[in-house]
């Protein structure tokens, strides 16, 4: 088990390190490097899956009293997240191959892609708070590399800059809140910490505020609210670098990280309420907003940001192995999504409003049906898999009124808008030329369309279903939940159909929810009156204070001293004897007769 650990953590480092320097004049090559390690990741993730549970690893640093040891946990959470983020990425990675193709940065895609996987398994593997932040970091740099991609477009490099700088604040606070739990405790590993933290004698204060300063890792990474607009932007990137972002990866390791560390939050009712309502709140807010958008992977992203905002609900609910169940089966029908509507715009030469497409059902079957089953999963239809996982959820929240009629009405707006993006882009007429020749994309990018859409279909089937439920402690819904989520599953469907069947245009006008209640704006405002009028004032001071008065000033006096001074040095000797007389002259008469 030793070695299987670090085989599945090394390889797609080791990847990385060779695609960087050695396969740039070989493009072809570095993308079977990527894909092979991946492979070979997936492989011993499901011996892994098979195997008991274990720990091993080394002191890395240690200085006493602080140690850092680089260590691997296997136990369920570990073994389910390994072949979430090993399994969804292998598709991820065999259609990029198709995707990037004619791609001139094709060799620095798959070197970035390879440094991602290494760093989101480190933070599945790690035992210990420190392993995960380095881990955690390194997927911030990875996922600024592929949001950046194509660098040389204006709107990409904002993207990957917004999304480093807003992950930096989360990853602050997360930062804070282990050291205060290493500073109790003396230890950051996890499995010491479950059997310390609950016997601290600590006030509540520090019990609440430690918990949600980790928590604050969660609301950066996973994106939510008030730090959630970095990912819509994130869309900037290739379309198989959003299915990883957005589907089992990078989004997914706030909900994971909260998982592993359910021991600090459990013992703080006012820590769980929060993280109950900002889960709610994104999830509402990013609802709301996907139903008034027209590019269709900024309907897929805020659908993301929705369906997290559940997974994080659930922790605060106390829950947190519903919310793990979700996240699994989100996964694969997300990043089904993402593909499906890679290839949609692969077909379409890069067109992404969905009002320009339509008809695509006859002229992409394979992307049309299993796009249909990634959408069926994510609205909670029975017997998809979303619905077993989604429905978990609602049921945990029978207890909080508020809660559950929350959760009620985002599966009724996620059916909402999934049904307009479904009508819109694939039944009725063509409404451009791009659309009325539109092809089926190649096998390499259908094949795993295919393949993502078996677990969408099944994975949350009981006999199936029962492995996860198993690993993450979810348990089975009562009827209640399951009578409301159909009842909004049904009317969330029949509305959008209703409304946008053969509309050549959006009938609704919804402003707040098209500019995403005016919260980038809000934020926009807020930097150019802070960060931005500090800056200018901080820049005038050193422009013309600093520089032009205190460091030009006493530069241009010396240089005018000095400048004076050398007409005293002409090498002439009679001027020489001249100006040593007239000194004498004048010293004498300061001796003779004072100064006057």
């Amino acid at each position: 088990m030793d070695s299987v650990a670090w085989i599945i953590l090394f390889t797609p480092l080791v990847s990385a390190l060779v695609i960087t320097l050695f396969t740039q004049p070989y493009r072809k090559l570095s993308s079977y490097l990527s894909v092979a390690a991946v492979g070979i990741s997936f492989l011993f993730s499901l011996i892994v899956f098979f195997s008991p549970d274990g720990s091993a690893g080394f002191t890395w640093i240690d200085l006493g009293i602080f140690q850092v040891r680089i260590g691997y946990l296997i136990d369920g959470l570990t073994r389910l997240m390994l072949l979430v983020v090993s399994g969804v990425g292998l598709l991820i990675h065999i259609y990029s191959i198709g995707y990037m193709q004619d791609d001139a940065g094709r060799s620095r895609y798959f070197g970035a892609l390879s440094l991602f996987m290494f760093s989101m398994l480190g933070i599945v593997l790690a035992d210990n708070f420190i392993m995960m932040f380095m881990s955690w970091e390194l997927v911030g740099v990875s996922s600024y590399l592929l949001i950046g991609h194509w660098f040389f477009r204006s709107s990409a490099a904002d993207a990957a800059n917004k999304a480093f700088l807003v992950n930096r604040i989360g990853d602050f606070g997360f930062m804070l809140g282990i050291l205060l739990v290493w500073s109790a405790t003396g230890t950051v590993a996890f499995t010491e910490l479950t059997h310390k933290w609950s016997s601290l004698a600590l006030g509540s204060t520090f019990m609440t505020v430690a918990p949600l300063l980790v928590f604050c890792g969660a609301v950066g990474k996973s994106a939510q609210f008030p730090l959630h607009v970095w990912l819509p932007d994130a869309m900037e990137g290739p379309t198989p670098v959003s299915a990883l972002i957005h589907a089992a990866t990078m989004v997914a390791a706030g909900v994971f990280m909260l998982a592993r560390t359910f021991f600090l939050f459990e013992h703080s009712p006012l820590a769980l309420g929060i993280i109950l309502w900002i889960g709610l709140i994104t999830s509402l807010l990013a609802a709301f907003m996907a139903t008034q958008q027209s590019d269709i992977k900024r309907v897929l992203a805020y659908s993301t940001l929705s369906q997290l905002g559940l997974m994080v609900a659930a922790v605060g609910l106390a829950a947190p192995g519903a919310g793990i169940f979700h996240l699994f089966t989100h996964a694969s029908f997300k990043a089904l999504l993402f593909l499906g509507a890679g290839s949609v715009i692969h077909s379409l030469h890069h067109e992404q409003n969905i009002w320009h497409m339509g008809g695509l059902q006859r002229r992409m079957p394979i992307t049309f049906w299993t796009f249909l089953v990634g959408t069926l999963a994510l609205i909670a239809c029975p017997p998809f898999s979303g619905f077993w996982s989604k429905d978990g959820i609602l049921a945990a929240s029978q207890g909080n009124f508020p809660a559950f009629c929350a959760i009620a009405l985002v599966t009724f707006l996620t059916a909402f808008y999934m049904a307009r993006l479904f009508v819109v882009a694939f039944l009725g007429h063509s409404r451009t030329e791009h659309a009325e020749h539109a092809h089926e994309s190649p096998r390499v990018m259908t094949v795993p369309l295919i393949l993502l859409a078996i677990p969408a279909t099944i994975a949350g089937l009981p006999p199936i279903a029962s492995l996860f439920w198993r690993v993450s402690g979810h348990e089975g819904s009562p009827a209640t939940a399951i009578i409301v989520s159909l009842v909004a599953f049904v009317a969330g469907v029949l509305a959008g159909f209703a409304l946008y069947r053969s509309r050549d245009k959006d009938p609704l006008n919804i402003p707040l929810f098209e500019y995403r209640f005016y919260i980038d704006q809000l934020y926009d405002q807020l930097v150019k009156w802070t960060q931005d009028l500090l800056a200018g004032i901080c820049g005038f001071v050193d422009r013309w204070i600093i520089d032009g008065g205190v460091v030009r000033g006493l530069s241009g006096m010396t240089w005018g001293t000095g400048f004076a001074l050398r007409f005293l040095q002409i090498g002439n000797l009679q001027a020489y004897a001249f100006l040593f007389g007239l000194g004498v002259v004048v010293l004498l008469y300061f001796i003779l007769f004072g100064v006057p």
